[in-house]
């Protein structure tokens, strides 16, 4: 189920993405041979007889393109309604579509959650949202939903007090009295030292309260959200670069689709909210400046319009084709890390 979940929220994505490149390519008249999501052989495929456009579906669902007619640098540019022969600012606006198309996809999913679901807001209620897996709370028995109200004789009306009463014990044994659908209930926890964050911790987490907003403010939200969120992808891009980062927190394929079935676990917010998130990523990353996405072509496209002249078709394809080598090496390398993490338990 995690798998297909991941397949359609990942597919969607692409499709999105590869939407926008098509768009605008139609809008600027230029011929479309294909409309593909995945790659590999042909899995499924139609031509509409009034449109000389092949719409497929591929074996891989891991990308996606749009092939359209003088696109090779290579090709002749005698073709009127061909990529090369257009104006370059109609070829900077396809190649740049597929982000913009995710950008704001990502908001409108944003809008969508926050106008029908609501914002996720952290409750300070003394409440249990989760219990953790294999965490002291689950071997005693603590249920999600269950109201703390004491730990060793000790009141406690919300979350402040409760993790403070479980930090202060360190790895003494706690008592803890908790309601649970009008029953009192005792249980006795011993706290286990993370020593991530450097407190002792049970393995329970807060309520998450999902409060709706209005139409504006529903509108006004996710453009923040969304800005905040592509800041925060740009510092992790950099912080990447620079050495700060390091590559083995960078998630590929495995670990974007046990992400995503975290995320389905908690509900439908928080699958929409993490497939925006993932949508704004798709976006940026496909405008760096690396070969083989579109932010090296758009940069081909700044270089043409700085000398008046294309780049070498020669040279253009030698680099994507080294780009595309490397972002495989990149993608094994990153899927190795993936598995790796899932088996350690990282």
């Amino acid at each position: 189920m995690i798998i297909l979940i991941s397949i359609l929220v990942l597919g969607f994505l692409i499709f999105v993405h590869e939407l926008g490149h098509f768009m605008v390519a139609k809008m600027v008249g230029i011929h479309v041979l294909e409309f593909s999501i995945g790659f590999g052989p042909k899995f499924l495929g139609f031509q509409k007889s009034e449109d000389t456009t092949m719409y497929s579906l591929r074996i891989l669902p891991l990308g996606g393109f749009v092939r359209m007619a003088g696109m090779d640098p290579e090709e002749e540019n005698d073709c009127a309604n061909g990529f090369n022969a257009k104006p370059l600012k109609s070829r900077f606006a396809v190649l740049s579509a597929g982000s913009v198309m995710n950008f704001l996809t990502a908001i409108l999913l944003f809008v969508i959650t926050f106008g029908l679901i609501g914002e996720p807001a952290v409750s300070n209620t003394n409440v249990i949202g989760d219990v953790l897996s294999e965490s002291p709370a689950m071997t005693a028995g603590l249920r999600a939903g269950d109201r703390i109200v004491s730990i060793n004789q000790k009141p406690t009306r919300n979350w402040e007090e409760v993790a403070g009463s479980i930090r202060e014990s360190r790895d003494n044994d706690l008592n803890l009295v908790v309601e649970r659908q009008e029953q009192s209930l005792s249980f006795t926890v011993t706290p286990r030292y993370d020593s991530q964050y450097e407190i002792y911790q049970i393995g329970i987490t807060q309520q998450i309260l999902w409060q709706k907003q209005g139409f504006i403010s529903a509108i006004k939200l996710g453009l923040i959200k969304a800005f905040e969120f592509a800041k925060l992808v740009l510092v992790g891009l950099v912080g990447l670069i620079g050495g700060t980062i390091s590559t083995n927190e960078v998630a590929g394929p495995v670990g974007i689709t046990v992400a995503i079935g975290e995320a389905a676990a908690g509900g439908a917010g928080y699958l929409m909210i993490f497939t925006a998130i993932l949508g704004i990523n798709l976006a940026l990353i496909n405008l760096l400046p690396i070969p083989a996405l579109d932010g090296s072509r758009l940069v081909f496209l700044m270089i043409e319009g700085l000398k008046g002249k294309p780049v070498a078709p020669e040279k253009e394809n030698f680099i994507h084709l080294i780009g595309f080598a490397l972002l495989m090496v990149l993608f094994v390398l990153i899927t190795y890390n993936d598995i790796a993490r899932i088996f350690t338990g990282g």
